[in-house]
């Protein structure tokens, strides 16, 4: 990293405990933006719970539509901490400290976003047990485990339970600053979640451990997850869905669009802490480099993806291509879809003072999740929309107002989640702030002086 600022054990203390240890004004007022924007949400929940999933736009054959384009979108967004935090922290790149909890952050509410929406999509969310466990003993009726929407939730809480762990092994030297500069209940409180830490050798060998171990365990949990959410889809009969290339197609996207999530949140980490020392134009330049990469890799499976639907040549599958390219309005629909998830932001990211520019940044990685949620919403519905031989009913889709504010909710309640962790726990990773500056060092390339990294 070429901007790396020379900071005291003191001022890393200072800076980053002290949004838990004041409260500004501006945190009570998007704590009440996103909380009535999460209680709408509610409020449309208890709507679909009186009168019944009947309100939003769901028809026969379409099924599925907005609340699953969510799930999936949520899934992909979580994806996010395991890309910055295990595949970075094993490959060592010293720019991912500034992020690394807040990606994982991101990761766990996320994925507690995207599990509500399955859960709000069966009509009877109290019904839901009965998804995983035998619901009629009487007529010996069980669920298909060879089903991924029963795969489903084992993945998605295995991997909410390991992203969980991940954050708390982490958060250990933190606590343990707050526990020094606390009194009273809050003292207490960070007294018991820091489990004794005193940060002796032995402790800090333990835990770096631990994040290694646990950075190695979690890579086949994340490639599982998505791949599990794509054979919802791939399992089946529907034109569009039943494609072999969904596994690696959804995880690439769900990296796509998490990474690009992290990149947005690092903006607003930066203004609104005021991190600017801790969060360099350099960290925007190695995301956007990262980012690169992968809309190349996503572009190269979505090439693939339609390539083997014109390949097989069945009549349904080039159908509903046609319906998804040249009909009104998935044709507009789509064309936003491309110019948002690769045509625009792919090129701008090939230039170092785009990547460079936080303005541009942000606007680059906004562009990128609002193509990838269009991208799961023309997977999901115009496969269902195709008229059938053997379809008795058919109706035509349009998302309800109902829809669109669920939409809005899911995005409050991932903000207000991040919002109050950032006022219990540190955002950003004291120790990983400190063990930079250990590393910080300068040599020599002919007869200038640069940062550089010492490994041993």
């Amino acid at each position: 990293m070429q901007e790396r600022y020379l900071l005291t054990n003191r001022q890393i203390n200072d800076d980053l405990t002290r949004p838990v240890l004041t409260t500004p004004f501006w945190f009570w007022v998007a704590a009440a933006l996103l909380g009535g924007g999460l209680s709408l949400g509610l409020l449309v929940v208890a709507v679909f719970v009186i009168f019944g999933l009947g309100v939003t736009g769901l028809n026969r054959p379409v099924f599925w539509g907005v609340m699953i384009t969510n799930f999936v979108f949520w899934v992909g967004i979580s994806h996010a901490g395991v890309m910055i935090s295990s595949i970075l922290r094993l490959s060592q790149a010293e720019w991912r400290r500034p992020v690394t909890r807040a990606a994982e952050v991101l990761t766990i509410f996320a994925l507690g976003t995207a599990m509500t929406f399955p859960l709000i999509h069966t009509g009877r969310p109290w019904r839901t047990l009965y998804w995983v466990f035998p619901y009629d003993f009487f007529r010996a009726i069980w669920p298909n485990v060879r089903s991924p929407l029963v795969w489903d939730p084992s993945a998605i809480f295995t991997y909410l339970t390991s992203a969980s762990l991940f954050v708390y092994v982490a958060l250990l030297p933190d606590l343990a600053v707050l526990r020094e500069r606390t009194t009273g209940l809050p003292h207490l409180f960070y007294s018991i979640a820091s489990l004794g830490w005193r940060g002796t050798p032995r402790q800090w060998y333990l835990q770096a451990l631990a994040g290694i171990l646990l950075s190695a365990l979690i890579l086949p949990v994340f490639v599982s997850v998505h791949s599990i959410v794509s054979w919802d889809f791939a399992v089946s009969l529907v034109p569009n869905w039943h494609a072999t290339i969904f596994a690696p197609y959804f995880v690439i996207g769900a990296v796509w669009s998490g990474v690009s999530a992290v990149a947005t949140l690092m903006v607003i980490m930066r203004s609104v802490f005021k991190w600017q020392k801790y969060i360099t134009p350099d960290h925007f330049d190695a995301i956007g480099r990262l980012l690169l990469v992968v809309g190349v890799g996503w572009f190269y499976f979505f090439v693939l993806e339609y390539l083997f639907g014109f390949y097989g040549a069945e009549p349904a599958e080039i159908a509903v291509r046609e319906f998804q390219l040249f009909s009104w309005p998935w044709n507009l629909l789509f064309a936003i879809f491309m110019l948002a998830a690769f045509l625009i932001p792919v090129p701008m990211l090939c230039f170092r003072g785009i990547r460079r520019s936080i303005k541009w940044m942000l606007i680059t990685s906004l562009l990128v999740n609002v193509g990838m949620w269009l991208e799961r919403y023309i997977i999901i519905v115009p496969g269902l929309a195709y008229k059938q031989v053997l379809t008795f009913s058919y109706g035509e889709y349009t998302p309800s107002i109902f829809e669109f504010t669920l939409i809005f909710a899911s995005f409050c309640m991932v903000g207000l989640g991040i919002l109050v962790f950032s006022k219990v726990f540190p955002l950003m990773p004291i120790g990983e702030a400190k063990e930079g500056q250990i590393f910080r060092a300068s040599v020599k390339v002919g007869k200038v002086e640069v940062p550089a990294v010492i490994r041993e």
